[in-house]
């Protein structure tokens, strides 16, 4: 494994982290088993980063449980997220990180995020509320460690946050197609420059860069070295750049911590020549004339009121665009549940609900509107009222 200096903490981290985001099971439900065997192989294979959050369903306490059992608390670094919409008072503080506590079975935490910051506003609201004063306490009692903030905003915000407080580390989403996008470059740069540690999360764009890359493109990256996958060129591509201390990826399949513990051993920064960061750039252009909405597949947007899975929806309407219609339909019959729970995307009744939980800053209603005239035409419709007839 290699590791790169947080020169904030002294700490060497593992450059590959684990996002406990997406941990086996459903979102409802985390398959306990599969996610011990997951966490502990990449703990055994030198990850020492873990990362989740208090409103990733069961996550903390999952993580929590596995840590406890095996006895490894003290062999990695936990990062979780103070959920800011729930933070009214200052006693709500308190109250939220002391729950976070008892699910992870820990008494501090490594690295504590203020999750999901956009605009400086957000920040300026804690303040009111003296987060300042009680993150001291915190570190004063070493039940903090570190503190940072995760980020999903425009890039001018993203600046004038970093300026506002003396912050150890921050998180942007960053990957080769997103590199004028929210924070981009121009941010990561600049909170390097200010000696801001720097992570990174949605890496492979929420599996669009694997799974949902355009067949030229494909073809670019498959011709350029066939032996490795498109995983390698998002993760080595990152790792390439000494700015960046530490990549976060959702894995949740002990397959996949091989896979991506393998690139990051031979993923020293300044690993890629000219000629492979111009492959890049071409599918990078490949795959930005395609993708139509930067949905990341979070699932924050969810539960919807009305059923409908917003994300693989999402993820079906772009697929119509980066490799077929034919094949975006499919997908959305099958993986979205259009057949399965004989739900329509034409059942939305525009309440805005998913709108306020999105990190992206969606229009999810009036994407809604675009994605199902393009992925329910007149003849799926016509089979899906004989689907409903049926299932009642």
């Amino acid at each position: 494994m290699q590791y790169r200096l947080d020169k904030k903490s002294g700490n060497q981290l593992s450059t590959l982290g684990m996002g406990c985001m997406r941990l086996p099971g459903t979102i409802a439900r985390i398959d306990q088993n599969k996610a011990e065997e997951v966490i502990l192989e990449a703990i055994h294979q030198g990850v020492n980063f873990f990362d989740t959050a208090y409103i990733y369903p069961g996550s903390e306490v999952a993580l929590g449980n596995v840590l406890d059992k095996n006895k490894v608390r003290d062999k990695i670094f936990i990062a979780t997220k103070l959920p800011l919409f729930k933070c009214n008072r200052y006693e709500d503080f308190d109250k939220l990180f002391n729950e976070q506590l008892k699910r992870l079975k820990t008494n501090y935490i490594d690295y504590y995020f203020m999750h999901n910051i956009s605009k400086l506003s957000d920040w300026e609201r804690l303040c009111q509320l003296n987060i300042k004063t009680w993150i001291q306490e915190k570190k004063d009692s070493g039940q903090i460690k570190q503190v940072g903030f995760s980020f999903h905003g425009v890039r001018g915000e993203f600046l004038k946050l970093i300026d506002a407080y003396d912050w150890d580390f921050c998180m942007i989403q960053y990957n080769y197609v997103n590199t004028h996008y929210q924070a981009g470059i121009e941010g990561l740069q600049y909170a390097h420059k200010k000696g801001i540690t720097v992570f990174i999360m949605e890496p492979l764009l929420g599996g669009q860069l694997v799974k949902g890359l355009p067949k030229p493109a494909a073809r670019l990256l498959k011709k350029e070295n066939p032996e490795v996958s498109p995983v390698f060129w998002a993760l080595r591509w990152l790792w390439n750049q000494p700015e960046i201390t530490l990549v976060l990826s959702g894995m949740n399949h002990v397959n996949q911590v091989n896979e991506n513990v393998a690139i990051a051993k031979s993923s020293p920064s300044g690993c890629m020549t000219p000629g492979e960061l111009a492959v890049i750039d071409q599918v990078a252009h490949i795959f930005s004339t395609s993708y139509k909405i930067p949905c990341t597949g979070c699932n924050y947007c969810l539960p919807c009121p009305k059923q409908i899975n917003i994300p693989d929806s999402f993820m079906a309407y772009n697929t119509s665009y980066t490799i077929s219609r034919f094949a975006g339909i499919q997908l959305y019959a099958t993986t979205s549940g259009g057949f399965k729970s004989a739900y329509s995307l034409y059942d939305c009744t525009a309440c805005g609900k998913c709108e306020k939980h999105c990190p992206q800053h969606i229009s999810i209603v009036e994407k809604i509107k675009t994605v199902r005239k393009r992925m329910e035409p007149f003849w799926y419709r016509g089979i899906l009222k004989i689907m409903r007839t049926l299932m009642k």
